[in-house]
């Protein structure tokens, strides 16, 4: 008889995203059928007293303060990173020398050159990776890679187009936090929400061929901190407009902003293809709206399907058709989908490969609004 294995998990992060991916370890093993039992063992952050509370709330059996601690230990089988960018890299080429199972936030790194030497790093291990763009197992997005895979479209997309429009830092008196210096960040708007419709764009159009990007940054000086007189300069955009030529044929029109006001957490996603379109928009995360030219003329017209049935992706772990599901869905369905590559010991998308395939297009946009030049993406 086979032992079934438990998989020790080691958390690194413990703000928005460790919460979110903590969240999802705690879930996972109670609606999805896994191949593994799941251990939340650890959960680490420089904040003592903050990380403890975390463990307390959501549930880890212990606390570290040190990262490499968590890597350094044998009972750990995954390593799971939701910290700052300027950090992915170095924890995760020490977890892939500890052979450990790797699951890190987007976007995977600050550039292409520190991806490279990530994907390298987890090749040579031979461990399993995995990015955490959880956008693309939003079922109405499944749906949609479904739909446009078997043709619902036609034979051929034309465009592509999306908006991700925020305003937490309208305000010119919101302070310089971490995301709003490059050191640790990378860049702004553009490596924090344009990544998630540009990996969309390539997980439902395909790889991007050439782009051309302009970027702003409207507030330059913010408070070091909230109220404070002294100032620290904002070294990333705040704001990134980017047209993009498919390898496929395609164009895509793609926006990110964090100035919008009365946009919270708005991405909203329209295809054309030679047979029809569909229209995502993320405030109505449940409902996929397709447009298809074979309908009767009399009926044609943009018809709403409500993604709740169990015939759809992830859905029937879940309610009863009718009854929504939500943003925290999507990380326990990213992190089922990864038991279970950890498991067969094959990697699920979006990879490694993929972190930089779209770093390598972010990149591509950041030197065409710094040389005002349509740029041909590497790779």
């Amino acid at each position: 008889m086979t032992t079934r294995r438990t998989l020790a998990v080691g958390l690194i992060g413990y703000g928005f995203m460790g919460k979110a991916h903590s969240n999802a370890w705690r879930q996972a093993p109670h609606f999805f059928a896994l191949p593994a039992d799941v251990r939340m063992k650890v959960i680490c952050g420089r904040n003592s007293a903050a990380t403890a509370e975390a463990a307390r709330q959501y549930g880890w059996e212990n606390v570290a303060s040190d990262w490499r601690e968590v890597v350094a230990d044998p009972e750990i089988d995954v390593v799971d990173i939701a910290t700052p960018n300027h950090t992915h890299s170095e924890i995760a080429l020490a977890a892939a020398a500890a052979r450990k199972a790797i699951l890190c936030e987007k976007p995977l790194a600050l550039d292409a050159a520190e991806c490279e030497q990530m994907l390298a790093a987890v090749r040579k291990s031979r461990v399993v990776h995995m990015v955490c763009h959880n956008y693309r197992r939003i079922p109405a997005i499944s749906l949609a890679k479904r739909m446009i895979d078997r043709g619902d479209l036609g034979n051929r997309i034309y465009h592509y187009r999306a908006r991700y429009a925020q305003d937490w830092i309208v305000d010119p008196a919101s302070p310089s936090v971490w995301r709003l210096q490059s050191k640790s960040a990378g860049s702004g708007a553009h490596g924090d929400i344009n990544s998630h419709i540009v990996d969309l764009a390539r997980y439902l159009v395909g790889e991007f061929n050439d782009v051309s990007a302009i970027m702003n940054t409207f507030v330059s000086k913010r408070p070091v901190i909230s109220g404070s007189p002294k100032k620290r300069k904002v070294t990333v955009d705040d704001a990134v407009c980017m047209m993009g030529k498919f390898r496929n044929g395609a164009i895509a029109n793609l926006e990110a902003t964090r100035f919008a006001h009365g946009r919270k957490n708005s991405m909203t996603i329209e295809i054309n293809g030679s047979a029809g379109s569909i229209a995502f928009n993320l405030e109505e995360m449940n409902k996929l709206h397709l447009y298809d030219v074979r309908q009767q003329e009399d009926q044609r017209g943009f018809r709403e399907i409500l993604v709740t049935e169990p015939v759809h992706p992830f859905v029937k772990n879940w309610w009863p058709p009718g009854h929504i599901v939500g943003y925290e869905h999507t990380f326990v369905h990213t992190v089922a989908d990864f038991v279970g590559a950890i498991v067969s010991g094959k990697s699920v998308q979006p990879t490694f490969e993929d972190g930089l395939k779209n770093q390598r297009v972010l990149d591509a946009a950041r030197e065409s609004a710094e040389t005002g030049k349509w740029i041909k993406v590497s790779g």
